[in-house]
């Protein structure tokens, strides 16, 4: 006669030996379903098949042996496999699960798509290394209350094109990404266009974190220029003015730990970002920027969180975001309404006739690179002044020999004086 093996796993074995004491007087119901963690009457129902009808084939879990009712079928594993070794090649898993149900149409979790790879002999594409121990620091309670701001020189085209820097701020309460710009450099112009699509995708913040950069400070110094000492007060950066007329504090971090929501930040970008750009076929500045303006807003769906508090400290724009964020310059406006930048000369388009005299303005250099005036709350636009007119002087008269001192001249009072 034939024995049919019956396999049991650690709970089934679990339970048999707790049924056998159960048969044995050892212990009662009530003991055993404390021991097993379920109901006496569940307790019962066991002990009646284990004891009378099937036996210990009764204690395997009747699916056993049967294939998931929500397993994938063959042609669509198949296909998966396919598109993580061809057209989303390097893509990593989690990521390459929301590709999947945007563009193909195949729903599957990310748990699923690394189990079904790793069947098919496909390695990771990354791997993860243990973090370092830091001690935490909690998100802010309210968003709108603290954007880390930081640039990331990388090669973001993976050799299609020039290295870019992405800069951009994320919000630290909700891990919102405010905005964000490509740029061949990391410059003022850029944290500038941040935070211009900050204030008008959110508002403008209470405050913002950064590292120490020369665009945010002029560095410490022990004692301040005579211009300082006049004014009153240490001289700002071009980025620091416009952080001064938004009302917006600024907090220098000392060490890039500090500031490692926007650096997890960029770990996140350079993988999924950089897929993205691979697929799109982004070769340039401009097709990256393109791309960039419609991936944000899929990037903060899949990863933004709720804050502690509903409230939001963001704060109204009480004026255009174009002449807060800007380029600020002293300049003297002559009685003509003109004045001069960087060895052009300019004059006010639609000045009205005003007091006379210079006077002292701030010429505005906006992003768009169009050059505008404050005068009397009213911004006026710059333009190039006309040449000045030529004037036709009259032809120099020849000169005369000076004339002799008459004879009563105080010269001829004294005699004159010979050298010896």
């Amino acid at each position: 006669m034939k024995r049919e093996a019956i396999i049991l796993d650690a709970r089934a074995q679990w339970r048999l030996y707790v049924l056998n004491h159960i048969l044995a007087g050892e212990i009662s119901a009530a003991e055993a379903a404390s021991q097993l963690r379920l109901s006496i009457r569940s307790v019962r129902r066991l002990l009646a098949r284990y004891g009378v009808r099937d036996g210990v084939a009764s204690l395997v879990h009747g699916n056993v042996g049967r294939p998931p009712v929500n397993r994938l079928d063959r042609a669509t594993r198949d296909r998966l496999v396919e598109l993580a070794l061809t057209t989303y090649a390097g893509v990593n898993r989690a990521h390459l699960a929301d590709l999947l149900a945007e563009r193909e149409g195949i729903v599957v979790s990310a748990r699923s798509v690394r189990r079904i790879l790793g069947e098919a002999g496909l390695p990771a594409v990354r791997t993860r290394r243990p973090r370092g121990h830091r001690s935490r620091r909690e998100r802010m309670s309210q968003a709108g209350l603290l954007v880390q701001v930081d640039g990331s020189r990388h090669d973001w085209l993976e050799g299609r094109g020039p290295w870019l820097t992405l800069v951009g701020g994320i919000d630290d309460a909700t891990g919102v990404v405010t905005g964000a710009i490509f740029r061949e450099q990391e410059d003022a112009a850029g944290y500038l266009e941040v935070l211009t699509q900050t204030a008008l995708g959110h508002g403008l913040p209470v405050g913002l974190y950064s590292d120490r950069h020369g665009i945010f400070w002029k560095g410490r110094q022990t004692v301040p220029t005579l211009a300082e000492q006049f004014a009153g007060r240490r001289s700002t950066t071009q980025f620091g003015r416009a952080l001064e007329a938004a009302g917006i504090a600024w907090v220098a971090a000392r060490s890039p730990q500090a500031k490692g929501r926007v650096e997890r930040l960029w770990g996140t970008l350079q993988d999924r970002l950089t897929s993205e750009l691979r697929l799109a076929g982004a070769a340039s500045l401009e097709e990256a920027n393109r791309l960039l303006a419609g991936y944000l807003p899929r990037h903060n769906e899949r990863f933004a969180v709720p804050a502690r508090e509903a409230e939001v400290a963001w704060r109204p724009l009480d004026r255009p975001a174009e002449t807060l964020f800007c380029f600020r310059h002293a300049r003297r406006l002559a009685g003509d309404g003109t004045l001069t930048l960087e060895g052009r000369s300019l004059m006010v388009v639609g000045r009205r006739s005003g007091r006379p005299g210079s006077r002292s303005v701030i010429v505005q250099h906006r992003l768009d690179g169009s050059l505008w005036v404050e005068l009397d709350g009213v911004f006026l636009p710059l333009t190039a002044a006309p040449e000045r007119p030529i004037v036709l002087r009259a032809a120099p008269t020849p000169s005369r020999a000076p004339l002799p001192p008459p004879q009563d001249h105080p010269w001829r009072r004294y005699p004159a004086v010979r050298p010896r």
